[in-house]
């Protein structure tokens, strides 16, 4: 199930705000400028799927929001928990970031945990399969996938050159949540 926590950026113990509510959710992202919607899911993805079948298998969901959105690049992200580079990818994600472009992420399968760092309060999203995720442009933000990785998630860029983080130096990720699956 999808859940929001909204934290005081200064407060990792309290949340001021949770909800499993999926419009809740969407309507209190978008006041923030952060896309969130529920799409449908093809049940023959799994996690270790192969980039091109993953993107065949959404060709039509890719292209429709290129067309609407003018995305220049698409990549897939599907680890397991045998993956060789786990770790090192899940400390690649997890340092607070920024993108100079929008970064889309719709979760076909699995689950993982955004957190936004947005005007003075942290927004931790846990996007399960179905839910799809759109982090504005120079929005602060990290990544958790857990010690044991288990999802699949295309996502979309403005930039050609894909997945480009600015990382910001702060320590305030390590401050928050993880996700323990």
């Amino acid at each position: 199930m999808s859940q929001l926590k909204i934290f005081a950026d200064n407060d990792p113990a309290t949340a001021i705000t949770t909800s499993h509510d999926h419009s809740e959710i969407a309507d209190l992202l978008s006041q923030k400028g952060v896309r969130f919607e529920k799409w449908a899911t093809a049940a023959s993805v799994v996690a270790g799927d192969s980039q091109d079948k993953i993107i065949k298998e959404y060709r039509s969901d890719i292209d429709r929001l290129i067309e609407a959105d003018g995305y220049q690049s698409v990549d897939v992200v599907s680890l397991t928990p045998d993956h060789p580079d786990k770790e090192k990818l899940r400390q690649t994600f997890l340092a607070e970031h920024a993108h100079s472009e929008d970064e889309v992420r719709f979760f076909v399968a699995g689950q993982g945990l955004f957190s936004l760092h947005l005007a003075g309060s942290v927004y931790e999203v846990l996007c399960q399969k179905g839910d799809l995720i759109g982090v504005p442009a120079n929005t602060p933000h990290w990544f958790d996938m857990g010690p044991n990785p288990n999802f699949v998630a295309i996502r979309l860029f403005n930039n050609p050159d894909g997945w480009v983080a600015h990382y910001s130096g702060s320590d305030i990720a390590k401050q928050f949540n993880r996700l323990e699956n």
